[in-house]
């Protein structure tokens, strides 16, 4: 989701980690992707860790927005307000969450924080007193307080360091979440040296459409001192009250979606002059408060030292990171790859308690039940069903099939509405298509078998062959079109989406809804429903309607129809009256043109080259776009002809070159990617990381394979960076050998499966799942005939029906 596009900042590369690393974890660099649009946090957090403890900058010099963005924090900010509890890695809009800041202060609190929200009692900072790891966040503020912050599964700590000479206060900013909150209270409790209280919020995406202007989450926490309390105060809105200990209120959404300033409410503590370290544990909970102190008690209880709880940490990173080992590849690489890794490792995040109560879609409490370990949160389906859901799936199938448990639970809760986008324990309606399908077939693809897979197919289905009135309402349109399948009453009826039907738009609708179909087809035959898997695969071809052979000089493209069957004009944002059809419109598209959205199925794409008039032409559509008339790679911002590969509608299209004989190109390609859009600074993911999906993309494409088929776990190959890459499964690792990788040797000469030979550009299922050993040999010259006969070309689905 890319509503918002912070300024792109020039190679600021971080210093390489050293290579004597005692494990994974030292390799990461969470500041990777904290500009430029990556929209991550450098916060601490565990893996799909419910708490994440980070850093909520100010906004940028000369913006309004309520945030610096939508991670809570961007590189090129100077200032934080606050170390919030809650967070979502690498998401758009104007972010969301960033619950409960809590801001150390070495002045007097005379004025409510909440006069100014965005500035007030914010600290300048240098990112020279900066350390991020996995697992531990440490800056020292210009007010002269060391803010070091470590996080578990619920919960976590911090240690505030004050100066001598000033006074030591902690704020907790109640209402000021990210993008505003409906209420919050909070309650200090001098004889404990507690502070408690909770937050309603909601709101993400709402200053696009009023759909989501809207509370759907609490959440309740509880902070524990380790000093005793010297002084107290809250505010309300603008008033201060000193030696006060409740207050309550929330901020307000604002009439565009963003809150005013002005209202809030809060609470603080101060401490005796001349006290240096302040110590401080920290629940949190979406069921109760006591659930929250429960959390905070099993994992972080009292006694425990913020050094034990920041090596927990770091022990869990090192066991999720050696999930896949390296070896080879330059240091700049490696960080890359295990910062990409730490990434796709960070949602969903675990929703339930550690007594497995969470708060469901109907606003009850629910408990996980059966052997559902915990119920997953914070899932942005029309990106993460791309790879990211296989990638997570693939090295853990129990957490793969507690996330499909968890999705199909929300469903139920949600009167059967698989919504696309949701945030904690409410719908937010977001992107288009139906995610859910391909999400649930790919997790069962990759080993994810442990959950109610029959119940959820036959939601799904039962979803996909029944309109609701939410499927034809028309309300949050485009964006946050409110139904599952919007328009999906025209799909059944005309065999796509057509033009005034409900939609964000209606030809990307149309591409990702046989995504969609294609999925559930895949997954019926799995189940052993053939008759649904044939029915299903053969509306999966329904693409072909919104083809038009003749739509450009250049040949076929996907394109907006009228309900009457005739083709329609198109009007961009920048055009006055509607024209004629030019590849370069986005009018009918979402977030992407007609020109990089034609590319867009994957599982018939030996269809879709027939219906472009075959593999000459094209090769050469896929040459021109990728590469610039001149030569040069046209592989993101070189404009609506060409790959945006920052963004996920084209993420898929360079492993295409494998399904046209030319896999020498798909290698070629995917290595410049890698050595170029992904670097080692807080530049280097090129886009927002859509809770991992990009930074999934990296990891498949660093090791040589991608899984470019939604619903199913077949591997397009490509070629692997490191010399040796192994990844360790319960159903049998996967090694991955290429000892003579390295620059300038993108180029596969040959390549052998389990010892064999082999002359294919992919692996079959059975690789994924029960794991083998790659061996590659590489060069710096393209071996041209190697699986360039169409034999040896990835397999395409397709049911000759049309």
């Amino acid at each position: 989701m890319r509503a918002i596009r912070p300024f792109v900042l020039a190679a600021a590369v971080l210093p390489a980690a050293v290579a004597a690393a005692s494990g994974p974890s030292d390799l990461v660099n969470p500041l990777i992707g904290t500009t430029n649009g990556g929209n991550v946090f450098p916060g601490a957090v565990v893996p799909f860790g419910m708490l994440q403890f980070s850093p909520e900058a100010s906004p940028l010099p000369g913006k309004k927005a309520p945030i610096a963005a939508p991670g809570g924090y961007e590189y090129r900010a100077d200032a934080i307000r606050g170390f919030s509890l809650t967070n979502v890695e690498g998401w758009g809009c104007a972010g969301g969450s960033g619950d409960v800041p809590i801001m150390p202060v070495t002045g007097d609190v005379t004025t409510s924080p909440s006069t100014d929200f965005r500035h007030a009692y914010a600290s300048k900072f240098s990112h020279d007193h900066e350390t991020a790891k996995a697992g531990q966040y440490r800056v020292t503020l210009d007010n002269g307080v060391t803010a070091d912050l470590t996080a578990a599964l619920h919960s976590g700590a911090a240690r505030f360091s004050f100066p001598a000479e000033k006074p030591a206060n902690v704020l907790v900013r109640a209402s000021d979440s990210e993008v505003g909150s409906e209420n919050a209270d909070v309650v200090v409790d001098k004889a404990n040296r507690r502070i408690s209280g909770s937050v309603t919020s909601g709101n993400f995406c709402g200053y696009i459409d009023k759909a989501d202007r809207h509370s759907y989450y609490t959440i309740h926490y509880v902070i524990e001192f380790d000093q005793p309390f010297a002084s107290t105060g809250t505010w309300k809105d603008t008033a201060v009250t000193k030696g006060g200990t409740k207050s309550e209120g929330g901020s307000g959404y604002g009439e565009k979606g963003f809150p005013a300033e002005g209202k809030g409410s809060g609470a603080w503590v101060g401490f005796a002059r001349g006290t240096k370290d302040v110590n401080l544990r920290v629940g949190i909970s979406y069921v109760s408060a006591a659930n929250a102190q429960a959390n905070l008690d099993a994992e972080v209880p009292k006694g425990t030292s913020f050094d034990t709880v920041r090596d927990n940490a770091i022990a869990t990173w090192n066991k999720q990171l050696s999930r896949i080992d390296i070896e080879g590849g330059t240091p700049d690489q490696r960080t890359v790859f295990y910062t990409a890794l730490y990434h796709a490792s960070m949602t969903p995040n675990v929703f339930s308690d550690t007594n497995g109560e969470y708060m469901g879609f109907d606003q009850q409490v629910h408990k996980v039940s059966g052997t559902q370990k915990a119920q997953y949160a914070n899932f942005s389906g029309w990106d993460v069903y791309r790879s990211q859901l296989p990638l997570v799936t693939w090295l853990d199938p129990k957490t793969g099939s507690d996330i499909a448990q968890s999705l199909y639970n929300q469903a139920q809760q949600n009167k059967g509405v698989w919504d696309r986008w949701t945030h904690n324990n409410g719908a937010t309606h977001v992107m288009n298509g139906d995610p859910a399908a391909p999400s649930i077939a790919g997790i069962y693809a990759f080993g994810g078998r442990d959950f109610d897979v029959k119940g959820a197919f036959a939601s799904l289905v039962h979803a996909a062959d029944n309109p609701t009135e939410l499927d034809k309402s028309m309300d949050g349109c485009p964006v946050e079109c409110v139904g599952q399948r919007p328009g999906l009453e025209s799909w059944l009826k005309l065999h796509y989406i057509p033009v005034g039907a409900p939609s964000w738009g209606p030809a990307a609708d149309t591409l990702e809804i046989v995504a969609a179909e294609f999925a559930l087809s895949a997954l019926s035959d799995r189940l052993g429903d053939k008759a649904t898997s044939t029915r299903f695969l053969d509306r999966a071809q329904y693409w072909r309607n919104l083809f038009d052979p003749k739509a450009a000089p250049d040949g076929g493209y996907i394109r907006n129809r009228n309900a009457d069957g005739s083709w329609a004009l198109v009007k961009d944002d920048d055009d006055k009256e509607a024209h004629a059809f030019t590849p370069s419109t986005e009018d009918g598209f979402v977030e992407g043109s007609a020109a990089q959205y034609v590319w867009m199925v994957p599982f018939n794409v030996h269809g879709l080259f027939d219906a472009m008039g075959g593999m000459d032409r094209a090769r050469k559509r896929l040459d021109n776009y990728f590469y610039q008339p001149d030569g040069i790679f046209a592989v993101t911002k070189s404009g609506p002809l060409h790959a945006e590969l920052d963004n996920e509608p084209s993420i898929g299209g360079p492993w295409l070159y494998n399904y046209a004989g030319q896999p020498w190109k798909t290698q070629e390609l995917v290595r410049r990617v890698l050595d170029t859009i992904w670097v080692n600074g807080p530049n280097g993911i090129p886009g927002n990381d859509d809770l991992g999906e990009m930074s999934s993309w990296y990891v498949f494409a660093a090791l040589g394979i991608y899984p470019n088929i939604p619903g199913r776990a077949e591997f397009i190959v490509g070629s692997p960076i490191f010399t040796k890459a192994t990844v360790h499964r319960e159903g049998g690792d996967v090694v991955i050998e290429a000892p003579n990788a390295g620059a300038g040797k993108p180029y596969v000469t040959g390549l052998k499966v389990d010892g064999k030979t082999t002359p294919r550009s992919w692996l079959p299922e059975s690789f994924a799942t029960g794991g083998g050993k790659l061996e590659f040999d590489l060069s710096d010259k393209p071996n041209k005939s190697w699986a360039s006969k169409a034999s040896d070309a990835p397999p395409s689905f397709d049911t000759k029906k049309h």
